[in-house]
C-alpha cells in the first residue's frame, strides 16, 4: 500500500495530459477546395481527360437508347407481349436482355469500324482525341442515316432553320440524332401494328363465339390465349420475330 503510494505522484505528470485532451472538444479536420495554377501541365490534361471519360459515362445509357437498334428492339419485343396477352411474360428484364443482346450483335460491324479506325489510333498516339471523335462518328452516322427518313430529317433541318444540305456530311448530328430516334420509333409502331393484326383477330373471332354461345360471363382473354400461344408456337415466332428485326436493320 505504501508502494502503491508512492508511485501516484509520479504518475500525475503523465495523466494530466491524457485528461486534458479527453475533456477538449474533438477537432474536426478542414478541407478546403480550390482553383490554382498547376505547376504540371501534364497532370491537368490527365485529370480532365478523367472528368471527360466520367461525363461520357453517365451518358452512356442515353447514348445506347439513342444511337443505336435499341428502341426498335425494346418496342416491338414489348407489343409483342402485349398483343399475346401474356401480362409480365416474358418479363422486363427477359425483353430488355434480349434487347441489349440483339443490339450488341446488330451494331457490332459499327463498333469493329470505329475500333480500328478511331480507338486504336487513338491508344497508339497517332491521332489526337478530337480527330478520334471525328473518326468514330463516321460510321455510326452512315448507320444512322440508313435507318433515318428523308421526311422526318428535313423535319428537324426545317425546325433547326438550316439551309438544304447538299449533302449528308453537311447535315449535323444534333439534327440526326432526333430525326434518327422518331424514324425508330415509327419504324417500330409499324412493325409492331403488323404483329398485332393476326393476335387481334384472334381475340375477335374468340369473342365472337362465346358470345353466339350465351358464355357472356367467360371472358375471352382467357379462352384466346391458349390459341394466341398455340398459334405463336407453330408458327416458330420468335425465329421470325427475331430474324426479321435483325435483318430490318442490313
Amino acid at each position: 500500500m505504501k508502494a502503491a503510494l508512492r508511485v501516484l505522484p509520479a504518475l500525475f505528470p503523465l495523466l494530466l495530459p491524457a485528461a486534458a485532451a479527453a475533456a477538449s472538444p474533438p477537432v474536426a479536420p478542414a478541407l478546403s477546395l480550390g482553383v490554382g495554377a498547376a505547376d504540371d501541365p501534364a497532370r491537368t490534361t490527365v485529370v480532365m481527360q478523367i472528368f471527360l471519360l466520367m461525363t461520357v459515362l453517365s451518358l452512356a445509357p442515353a447514348l445506347l437508347i439513342l444511337l443505336t437498334s435499341f428502341t426498335r428492339l425494346v418496342i416491338v419485343l414489348s407489343l409483342v407481349r402485349r398483343a399475346l396477352g401474356t401480362m409480365q411474360l416474358p418479363s422486363n428484364q427477359i425483353v430488355i436482355g434480349l434487347a441489349l443482346f440483339l443490339t450488341a450483335f446488330i451494331m457490332t460491324p459499327v463498333w469493329q469500324q470505329v475500333n480500328r479506325e478511331a480507338l486504336r489510333p487513338y491508344l497508339d498516339r497517332e491521332i489526337s482525341g478530337e480527330a478520334a471523335l471525328e473518326r468514330a462518328a463516321v460510321p455510326l452516322r452512315e448507320f444512322m442515316f440508313r435507318q433515318t427518313r428523308e421526311k422526318d430529317l428535313a423535319l428537324f433541318v426545317e425546325i433547326a432553320g438550316l439551309e438544304r444540305p447538299r449533302n449528308r456530311a453537311e447535315v449535323p448530328t444534333s439534327v440526326l440524332i432526333p430525326a434518327f430516334v422518331i424514324s425508330e420509333v415509327k419504324t417500330a409502331f409499324e412493325i409492331g401494328l403488323l404483329l398485332y393484326v393476326p393476335f387481334l383477330i384472334v381475340d375477335m373471332v374468340v369473342a365472337a363465339v362465346l358470345l353466339s354461345m350465351g358464355m357472356m360471363m367467360l371472358p375471352p382473354v382467357m379462352v384466346s390465349l391458349p390459341f394466341k400461344l398455340l398459334l405463336f408456337v407453330l408458327a416458330d415466332g420468335w425465329y421470325l420475330l427475331v430474324g426479321s428485326l435483325v435483318r430490318s436493320f442490313s
